[in-house]
C-alpha cells in the first residue's frame, strides 16, 4: 500500500493506463521517503496478472516482491563496495537485451543511483540512448545533481518529500519553523526582499519544495483560523500576524496557486527557484 505520494501515484497510473508511460525515471527525494517502494509497487501495477492491479497476489506481484521476478532486477551497491561499478550495470545491459519472459515490460531499479562511479553512469547513458523493446528503468537517488546531466536529461524526474501521513518528527519540526521564520521576513514584503530571498536559496542545502510544503502549511491554518478553527498541531504559527489582513478569496488563490505550482515542481523540470518566486510575487 502507498503510504503518502498520492499525486504521484495518479499520475503515473494513468499515464500506465493511457500507453504513456515513459521508458526512464528519475525518482528523486530525501532519503527513506518510500521512493524505492514506491517504484516495485509501480513495477506490480505494470506486471500484475490479477483482476485489481497491483493485485499483491498474483504470482507476478508476489515473484516482484520476493525478487525473483524474471522481468524485474534490482540494483543496489555491493556490501563490500562503496560504488555501483561498470559490471553491475553491464548486467543490467545484458538483463535488457533478452525478451521479456512474460511479454510485458522488462524493468530495472537502481536505488541510491548517485553512487554509480563515472563508468558506470556513462555505461548506462547508452542504455538510455537506446532502450530496447518495452523497457522500464528506475533511478533512485537523493542526490540527482551527481548524477552526468545526460542522464538526468533523458529520464522523466518525479519529486518525493516527506508524505504527510507520517508523524512529524522533532527533527522536521525544527526545520519547518527554521524555514518559517526566514520566511517571516518575506512574506510580507516588498517585490525585490521577495527576489533577494529566493535568489540566496542554496540549492545543495535547502530543497524548495520543503519551503512550499511550509507556505501551503501556514495558508491553511490562516484559513483555519479564519474560520474559527484552531489546529493545535501547527502551534509554532500561533502568534503570527502575516497575511491577517489577507480576505479568504486571495488565501483560497494562493493556495490554489501552490497547488499548481508543486505539481510543476514535480512532475516537470521546472526551475525550482523561479517557481517559487511567482508563488511569493503573487501572495
Amino acid at each position: 500500500m502507498i503510504i503518502g505520494h498520492q499525486k504521484q501515484w495518479d499520475f503515473l497510473k494513468r499515464k500506465f493506463e493511457q500507453d504513456q508511460i515513459s521508458h526512464a525515471y528519475l525518482f528523486a527525494g530525501a532519503d527513506q521517503v518510500g521512493k524505492k517502494f514506491f517504484a516495485i509497487e509501480l513495477i506490480k501495477l505494470i506486471s500484475c496478472k490479477g483482476e485489481n492491479s497491483p493485485c499483491q497476489k498474483c504470482f507476478s506481484c508476489q515473484a516482484i516482491e520476493k525478487g525473483s521476478f524474471p522481468d524485474f532486477k534490482l540494483i543496489t551497491r555491493k556490501e563490500d563496495k562503496n560504488e555501483i561499478e561498470i559490471l553491475q550495470i553491464r548486467e543490467v545491459q545484458n538483463f535488457l537485451s533478452y525478451k521479456s519472459y512474460y511479454g510485458s515490460f522488462k524493468a530495472v531499479v537502481i536505488d541510491n543511483a548517485e553512487k554509480m562511479n563515472q563508468e558506470a553512469q556513462s555505461c548506462f547513458l547508452k542504455t538510455l540512448e537506446e532502450p530496447k523493446g518495452k523497457t522500464i528503468l528506475f533511478l533512485i537517488t537523493s542526490k540527482p545533481d551527481m548524477l552526468l546531466g545526460t542522464i538526468a536529461s533523458r529520464c522523466q524526474t518525479v519529486k518525493f518529500f516527506r508524505p504527510k501521513d507520517l508523524p512529524i518528527s522533532r527533527e522536521k519540526m525544527e526545520k519547518d519553523q527554521k524555514i518559517f521564520k526566514e520566511l517571516s521576513g518575506v512574506l510580507n514584503s516588498t517585490f525585490s526582499d521577495k527576489f533577494k530571498y529566493v535568489k540566496s536559496i542554496d540549492l545543495e542545502q535547502q530543497d524548495p519544495l520543503e519551503i512550499l510544503e511550509v507556505i501551503q502549511k501556514y495558508l491553511r491554518y490562516l484559513m483555519l483560523v479564519k474560520a474559527g478553527v484552531n489546529e493545535e498541531k501547527e502551534s509554532f504559527f500561533s502568534g503570527s500576524d502575516i497575511l491577517q489582513n489577507y480576505p479568504i478569496s486571495k488565501i483560497k488563490k494562493a493556495i490554489s496557486l501552490s497547488e499548481e505550482i508543486n505539481s510543476k515542481m514535480l512532475f516537470t523540470n521546472a526551475n525550482p527557484k523561479l517557481a517559487l518566486e511567482i508563488l511569493l510575487m503573487e501572495i
